[in-house]
């Protein structure tokens, strides 16, 4: 599972020009599922996105996370984060998951969010979506469950 989560002052998702969700400070947070992602990975992925400390404290260092500061999460589903582009220019999506358990995953980590005492707003999965936001910063932080977990 790949996340890329945007601290943001606000962030609105459209669908044929339609809002669909919106949220104040927080963080925006792009979601790719791969084939071979499982629990351990959806777990790992809440509790690192919950537990990040990038917000400022009293003296303006990075140092409360988002229940510290009351900050909202927009998750956005993305598959283009599995894109493979070892050979040639296009990118190849097979190491992405299936759409229908990809979907369900991705529910699964908004739950597993707000579980930790998280606000969690979704895009519409599979919808082509525009994403309007405001980067606060910018801070923008990548985390790959493989990689670290």
């Amino acid at each position: 599972m790949r996340s890329v989560i945007q601290r943001v002052q606000r962030v609105e998702v459209r669908v044929v020009g339609e809002t669909v969700a919106a949220i104040g400070p927080g963080f925006l947070v792009l979601t790719g599922v791969f084939e071979y992602d499982d629990d351990k990975d959806l777990e790992w992925m809440a509790r690192r996105i919950a537990q990040l400390r990038v917000f400022a404290d009293a003296e303006g260092r990075m140092n409360l996370g988002p229940t510290d500061v009351g900050a909202e999460i927009l998750l956005v589903s993305q598959f283009t984060l599995c894109a493979n582009i070892k050979k040639g220019n296009r990118p190849s999506f097979m190491p992405a998951m299936a759409p229908e358990p990809a979907a369900e995953m991705v529910q699964r980590l908004a739950g597993a969010l707000t579980e930790r005492g998280l606000t969690v707003r979704t895009g519409v999965f599979g919808a082509m979506m525009e994403v309007e936001l405001v980067n606060d910063g910018p801070v923008t932080i990548v985390l790959d469950s493989r990689e670290f977990r």
